[in-house]
This record gives structure tokens, sequence and C-alpha cells, in this order.
């Protein structure tokens, strides 16, 4: 199958997935250690908002994307320009609907960030093997690989410190 999309980069999607695993997480860490003075920087600290916005609010962003406008997914992540894939995407988005909302109560549930980190640390895994395995065609799909590989270590890391 010839794919007219490889070398298209969707920076919108790049500077998304950026902020919310890598920027909002730290700055969101900075300002509670800024407003609480007792706070202070730790890999758990990090961890918190790591887990609520790289797993809560991406995941849960990508799937109500992927359950209301599932041709975007197939046609630009996938490269499927058939409508019979749609209800499959759609239950991707259900499923990262129900990733996300673990990671976002895990900020006012505590006890649920080392869930999280197990059950949306696979898939971030399983996802990036996947990645890998397909042999990743553009930029995106390389973006895509080399995120999920590192959100998957840093919550492998989280999890075997917090249980």
């Amino acid at each position: 199958m010839a794919n007219n999309h490889s070398s298209d980069i969707n920076i919108r999607y790049i500077v998304i997935v950026l902020v919310l695993t890598f920027i909002l997480p730290a700055v969101c860490a900075l300002i509670q250690i800024l407003i609480n003075k007792d706070t202070v920087f730790s890999f758990e600290l990090l961890g918190k908002w790591f887990i609520f916005s790289a797993v809560g609010l991406r995941l849960f962003i990508a799937g109500i994307k992927q359950t209301t406008d599932p041709a975007f997914t197939a046609k630009e992540i996938f490269h499927l320009d058939n409508p019979e894939s749609f209800p499959i995407v759609r239950e991707l988005g259900f499923a990262n609907l129900c990733f996300g909302l673990i990671g976002i109560i895990s900020l006012f549930l505590p006890q649920w960030r080392v869930v999280s980190a197990f059950g949306s640390g696979l898939y971030y895994g399983i996802a990036g093997l996947q990645h890998f395995i397909k042999i990743p065609v553009g930029l995106n799909e390389k973006f895509a690989l080399i995120t999920d590989i590192l959100i998957f270590l840093i919550l492998l890391v989280y999890f075997v410190k917090m249980i």
C-alpha cells in the first residue's frame, strides 16, 4: 500500500504531545512548589503531574477525538481510507477515554497513580513496540514511537519506585 502521508508532519500533534508529556507536568510541579512552600521537587511530585497530564489529559483528549471523529485517526494516523475501520478506531477511543480518566482522577486519588502507571505504562509500551515493529514511515510515526517508549519507561520507573 502506498503511503502518501509518510512525509507529512503534523506540527499541531507534535506540539500538543510535547506540551502534555513534558512541559505541562514540569510547569505544574513548579507551580505546586511555588504555591506550597513545604513541597520539594521529587520524582513522586513530577510523577503525579506526569500521570495527570501525559496519561490523563493526553489519552482523554485522544479518546474524545477518536470517538467523535474516527475518520481523522483512521486516515491521518493509521493511513486507512476505509470507513469500515471507523468502529475499531472508535473503540480505541473508548479505551483512551478510560485510561485518561484514571490518570485524571489520580490527581485527586493518589492511590490510583500506581494503577494508572501500570495500566497506561503497558498500553504505551505495547503501542511503542507496535510502532517499532511496523517500522515508522514518517516523522509523525517516529515521534509517536519515541514518545510512547519514553512514557512507558517513565511510568515503569514510577511503578517500580512506588510499589
